[in-house]
């Protein structure tokens, strides 16, 4: 009996209703379930967590960051060092964005050009330069098995042709980094290439970005330029057309979202994939989610409560310590704080997804929606 091998990528739509769909992600580090939340581990580490203890909260995959790994310890370092997965002891899928968003953020220390972006690091004021080709280079460095395409991602309340050039750009750029990825013959035998819509809230520049990227082909498909300030109302606004522009044989991916009541209004609109520093900054700051809203166990209302986190809740921490226990040690500064209420906060968002993936297989999704919005917005 030979054993079964991986395949490189594969994604199933086991189960659909209404646009939110269910399913299976394949490579050949393991499935990912889909709808999937990726916890961030910017530095190749998901803050105040150990990677087993994340992969317990169910967990399938992670995401780690170009641009601080380009920086410190450095790709090439990286890969001297067995790589991403052997560094941080993370046996499982990995996705990496393509440094793109943080070099464009850094408006007073780069220069944009047709060929990529010059910049400063934040840390030494080094130079460098990040091109689709570079990036596409430091990902294979690092072993991703997801990869981004190299794109540039403007603020939403700019001009409509700023936009418009920036998207073009973007396209651009995307089939420089399907040629650079391809060359790559190793590291694309084994790994995925993302391309990233853009086109802020509009309609039309969207459907241009999208054709473009068809016309390229990706594994999968990112919907980029969203949750950059431009409101939650916009941002479904967006994705009652954005997903729907995409190929339905291939992952939609919302990037930087979001929110619990983003998550479960974007995959009501098609979304498949999220990542979002959220629930692990959150817990670092004493906020915890919960199935009723967020709750801030800073607040003295919590010194004496005994109750767990969150009665619905089956983490380790709400199993052992009390939110009165929890709201001593963030008033405290006590680094377990901030453990605990990440552990929390990250296993919420895989039951969220859990949820999510069970209510869509068992064609009830409509209902949990309602449900989830309607206690998750209780004051």
């Amino acid at each position: 009996m030979t054993d079964t091998v991986q395949p490189r990528f594969s994604f199933t739509v086991n189960a659909a209703d209404g646009m939110a769909r269910s399913g299976i992600i394949q490579m050949q580090r393991g499935d990912i379930r889909t709808p999937a939340f990726m916890p961030v581990g910017t530095a190749a580490t998901v803050k105040a967590m150990k990677p087993e203890t994340v992969r317990k909260t169910g967990a399938d995959i992670i995401l780690c960051n170009t641009y601080h790994l380009m920086l410190r310890p450095g790709a090439e370092r990286m890969a001297k060092l067995g790589g991403l997965h052997q560094f941080m002891n993370w046996d499982r899928p990995i996705l990496t964005d393509s440094g793109g968003y943080q070099v464009m953020s850094l408006s007073e220390l780069r220069k944009l050009t047709e060929k990529g972006v010059e910049f400063r690091s934040h840390l030494d004021g080094s130079k460098h330069m990040l091109t689709p080709e570079r990036s596409m280079e430091i990902q294979r460095l690092l072993g991703s098995d997801i990869v981004m395409a190299f794109d540039e991602c403007p603020r939403a309340d700019q001009p409509r042709d700023v936009i418009a050039s920036s998207m073009e750009m973007s396209m651009r750029w995307a089939r420089r980094s399907r040629a650079a990825f391809d060359c790559g013959t190793d590291h694309a035998a084994r790994s995925a290439l993302f391309g990233i819509q853009q086109g802020a809230l509009d309609e039309e520049l969207r459907k241009r970005s999208a054709e473009a990227l068809i016309d390229i082909g990706f594994d999968g498909y990112a919907i980029g330029g969203l949750a950059v300030g431009e409101g939650q109302e916009a941002m479904f606004a967006t994705l009652e057309f954005a997903p729907g522009q995409l190929p339905d044989d291939r992952p939609r991916y919302l990037m930087g979202v979001g929110k619990p009541d983003d998550l479960v209004g974007a995959v009501e609109r098609g979304v498949d994939m999220f990542d979002c520093v959220l629930p692990s900054r959150s817990g670092r700051n004493g906020q915890a989610f919960t199935w009723n809203g967020p709750i801030n166990l800073r607040n003295a209302r919590f010194a004496e409560d005994t109750d767990p986190i969150d009665n619905r809740c089956s983490c380790e921490c709400c199993s052992a310590y009390s939110r009165a226990y929890l709201h001593h040690l963030v008033k405290s500064q006590e680094i377990l704080g901030a453990m605990l209420m990440t552990e929390h906060n990250i296993a919420f968002y895989q039951q969220l997804m859990q949820a999510m993936r069970d209510a869509i297989s068992e064609t009830r999704f409509a209902a949990f929606a309602a449900e989830f919005h309607r206690n998750y917005m209780k004051k």
